[in-house]
């Protein structure tokens, strides 16, 4: 699964450019690409502004494996999550196959982020159901 990119975009890149509107053009690329993924970040995101906890999560899985994809695909790509986070103003956090955590960046040495994203946390969070995910 890759992003649709506008040709636009495309051309601005190629041409070197690399600004705060390229960084915004393409987060609404994700966003129109992988909207599942993007949507599941954004309620988080919103989640996090209205409340007081250092961290939310989202951990019902996807409906199809055309989401889940969505959710590796954001996840998986550092210059895809990188710019997610920039646009949220928040940290990723992520296990398994949909296991998704938003944390304020300010918390990422906290002990709650630490053990997010553990080992003992990630073995933890193993099911069989999960196994080919």
């Amino acid at each position: 699964m890759s992003l649709t990119i506008p040709d636009e975009l495309l051309v601005r890149a190629q041409n070197r450019a690399d600004d705060a509107s390229l960084e915004r053009a393409f987060a609404d690329s994700i966003r129109q690409s992988l909207p599942y993924a993007f949507g599941i970040v954004e309620t988080l995101a919103e989640q996090l502004a209205r409340g007081d906890a250092d961290w939310v999560e989202h951990s019902v899985p996807p409906p199809s494996e055309w989401e889940r994809a969505q959710l590796l695909r954001m996840m998986g790509g550092d210059a895809i999550r990188g710019a997610v986070e920039r646009y949220f103003g928040i940290k990723l956090a992520f296990q398994n196959c949909h296991r998704t955590a938003v944390f304020r960046p300010d918390t990422v040495d906290s002990p709650a982020y630490r053990e997010f994203t553990s080992i003992r946390s990630q073995i933890l969070n193993q099911t069989p159901e999960l196994v080919d995910c």
